[in-house]
């Protein structure tokens, strides 16, 4: 049984749009049929990822949205949500087809409803429930999709998803908490710069034309900001247009190989950086390996999988060769000090669990601790980063109300 995505006519003339379950593509037009609804394109869920648009038997050709479905990356709250849902469900005794067949009636999106149905084909079909995943490669990443392949041949497929769930939702809330952090600050850097361009371009201009057109001698400070919102006025739209291209510049030569390997580099050894690099792929990279230790799979498979999933590429590459190092019979914590970039609790953590065999309970502990570590710090940032702007929004306004104010006290000076 597989997912269709359909286009049709209802009695009332309306077009309708969803996605219904079916033997075949003859079979689900029958059942548009029943519900007095006349099929005009019909699209299998599970092709949607070959192709943008594929004919219906009728020669009509479909342009829905949906057909897109199986190319379209999930939302982590998503995500999320699906493997809580699956995982409640499987633990109720529930069979991996019905529990499968619930999601996708349970959701209100479309495009997830067409996923979960078409992976349910899969699985119908007789294939396993990681095989039918990875005709969706962008919606389960690979992490996902191992983990599920190991609980299922361990034999415990429910509790590796209650667990993947825990790992998802802890993920969601860790990025949500980084961009409701970050929301203010960059909100007030940009109200910031605003507000003092437009006091360079408009209000000092014609406040300061007065002084000048009194042919008086002017203070520095005055001179200085007349200097700049000249430049401001007659170059500023170049200036803004140079600092696009300069971004834009960057990112494509970022695209590069070598130069992105040596930029990731660096941003491991920056001062300030670093810690906020090192933490974030460190904590990701134990979470991710315990994840897949607990789930049953072997400690070097759990390693290759997990530096895959980080995105520094440096990293990445020093964890290759720690992995390499760990298959030879080397012990894991030695072969992450090797890398030099894992804090020394963590290390100390790690042999610690490989000495009493709760590695995998361990890693889940290290990585929560540095979760929490990172969080705090961001916290800390955040909170000096609103003093700061005010302060440096006062100074600037304090300047320009100098620099208007001097031309005064001597002009008030020369009277007296």
């Amino acid at each position: 049984m597989a997912a269709f995505d359909y286009q049709a006519v209802a009695t009332s003339g309306k077009i309708r749009k969803g996605v219904i379950e079916a033997d075949s593509a003859r079979a689900a037009r029958q059942q548009l049929r029943e519900q007095q609804l006349t099929p005009l394109a019909l699209t299998e869920a599970k092709r949607a990822a070959k192709t943008a648009s594929n004919s219906s038997a009728g020669g009509l050709t479909s342009n829905f949205s949906l057909n897109l479905t199986a190319s379209r990356k999930l939302a982590t709250a998503e995500l999320a949500l699906v493997t809580r849902q699956l995982a409640t469900l499987l633990q109720a005794a529930l069979p991996l087809e019905e529990a499968l067949l619930a999601i996708g009636q349970q959701s209100d999106n479309d495009n997830l409803t067409a996923i979960i149905l078409a992976v349910r084909g899969k699985v119908l079909e007789g294939h396993t429930l990681a095989a039918s995943l990875a005709d969706f490669p962008r919606a389960f990443p690979h992490l996902y999709r191992a983990t599920i392949a190991a609980g299922e041949h361990a034999g415990h497929l429910d509790k590796v998803l209650d667990r993947l769930a825990d790992h998802t939702e802890e993920s969601q809330a860790f990025e949500q908490q980084i961009k409701m952090a970050m929301i203010y600050p960059c909100l007030l850097l940009l109200i910031s710069i605003v507000m003092v361009t437009g006091l360079l371009l408009y209000v000092v201009p014609d406040v300061i034309g007065v002084f000048i057109s009194s042919g008086q001698q002017l203070p520095a400070l005055t001179q200085g900001l007349i200097s700049l919102s000249d430049f401001l006025a007659s170059h500023g739209l170049w200036l803004l247009l140079a600092l696009i291209l300069a971004a834009l510049g960057a990112r494509q030569l970022l695209q590069q190989p070598k130069l992105r390997l040596r930029w990731h580099q660096q941003l491991l050894q920056l001062p300030f950086i670093k810690r906020f690099s090192r933490g974030f792929n460190t904590s990701r990279y134990a979470s991710t390996l315990s994840i897949l230790t607990n789930s049953g799979l072997p400690l070097v498979e759990g390693m290759k999988i997990s530096g895959e999933v980080l995105g520094n590429l440096h990293l990445k590459k020093q964890l290759g060769l720690a992995t390499r190092s760990v298959s030879e019979g080397d012990s894991l914590h030695n072969a992450l000090a090797s890398s030099g970039y894992f804090p020394p609790m963590m290390l100390h953590m790690i042999a610690s669990g490989e000495a009493s065999g709760e590695l995998g309970d361990m890693l889940e502990r290290t990585a929560n601790q540095q979760a929490r570590d990172l969080q705090n710090l961001v916290k800390v940032l955040v909170g000096l980063f609103e003093p700061l702007m005010l302060l440096f929004m006062g100074v600037v306004v304090l300047l320009i109300v100098l620099a208007i104010l001097l031309p005064i006290l001597n002009m008030n000076q020369l009277i007296g």
